[in-house]
């Protein structure tokens, strides 16, 4: 067990012995399913796209904003961290890995801990040496590239989006999953690297972009097919592009954020997009659970002054269907204040 904030390890059922495959998850493998010990309200944090290099390498990242978005996180003392993918820039590579242990051991001496989901730059090379380096830093994972947090009224399912969602051991394990949430859990929350939604587009004019995939597009179809007749609400939270965005879709909120050091970019933004943003946006997300509502607060870090600005231009209330304090109001087209979500 680590030596970061304490958090138990529960396997479920057995499943028949047989072979596991570092390079894929194999159907006889069962998927960690980890517990944190916290109480109602929690806080936490979900950001991605860090990747964590060498600092000279200034191309890759801006190592002044991934490291002063890593000390505020500290700062902040939550449950945990969520970080939905591209960790490091190069997953084969040890001297990024180093350098994720220097530039975090905050968050160890803090004792937080770090649910991670893997992102194309983590499978970059040789895919055994990347997870390789990837797992020895997640050891309580027990090798699994996708699996189950559950943390007082939230369950969240963490997924690798470099394997097929819907399909083979995985998209079995995502429908058991679903099929059998806990009558008291009233949010789970879905991670993955890639977005089902994005303004962004491959050709991106302003030096980077990534269009939403077909098979994420399927995965939301599925999701809002089953929230409909869910009483935990769903909320998605994805990367891969590099910057910050949020979408209404079927009842479920999606959150893209990429913002956490990876070279960002601006986007050209739909008219109909809840937040409306012609800047980069470093940053990252701090998700608050208290009973029936779960907020969310983006935290944008400005570093064009002569010391880090801090600033919350989006907030997000979610609302169990049914609780007393469910709301329904407009959502905010200038990039700020409090939107209500009901089913």
């Amino acid at each position: 067990m680590t030596p970061w904030r304490r958090f138990s390890l529960a396997l479920l059922l057995a499943a028949p012995a047989g072979p596991w495959y570092c390079g894929a998850q194999s159907p006889s493998k069962v998927p960690a399913a980890l517990r944190v010990e916290e109480k109602l309200p929690f806080t936490f944090v979900v950001y991605g796209d860090t990747r964590f290099t060498n600092p000279s390498d200034t191309k890759a990242a801006n190592p002044v904003a991934r490291q002063t978005l890593v000390h505020a996180i500290a700062a902040t003392h939550p449950a945990f961290v969520c970080i939905d993918g591209d960790i490091t820039f190069n997953g084969y590579d040890p001297n990024d890995w180093r350098v994720w242990d220097q530039e975090t051991a905050g968050w160890r001496q803090e004792g937080i801990s770090v649910f991670p989901i893997l992102g194309n730059h983590d499978l970059r090379g040789n895919h055994k040496v990347a997870l390789t380096n990837y797992f020895a830093r997640f050891p309580d994972l027990n090798r699994s590239r996708y699996y189950s947090v559950r943390a007082a009224n939230t369950l969240l399912l963490m997924l690798d989006s470099s394997l097929d969602e819907l399909a083979g051991p995985q998209g079995e394990w995502l429908k058991q999953q679903l099929d059998t949430v806990p009558a008291d859990v009233d949010f789970v929350v879905v991670l993955l690297h890639h977005p089902p939604y994005t303004s962004s587009s491959d050709e991106e004019k302003y030096g980077g972009g990534h269009a939403a995939r077909m098979q994420e597009k399927m995965l939301a179809k599925m999701l809002e097919q089953r929230q409909s007749k869910m009483h935990a609400h769903l909320v998605v939270f994805a990367g891969h592009v590099h910057n910050y965005e949020r979408h209404e879709h079927g009842g479920i909120t999606y959150f893209v954020s990429g913002g956490g050091g990876a070279h960002a970019y601006p986007i050209e933004r739909a008219p109909g997009d809840p937040f409306q943003s012609t800047q980069i946006n470093y940053h990252y997300l701090l998700v608050a659970v208290d009973g029936s509502r779960m907020s969310i607060e983006m935290n944008r870090l400005d570093l064009s002054g002569a010391k880090p600005e801090w600033t919350q231009p989006d907030h997000v209330a979610i609302d169990v269907v049914g609780s007393a304090a469910a709301t329904s109001l407009p959502s905010n087209q200038s990039g700020s204040g409090t939107v209500g979500t009901s089913r």
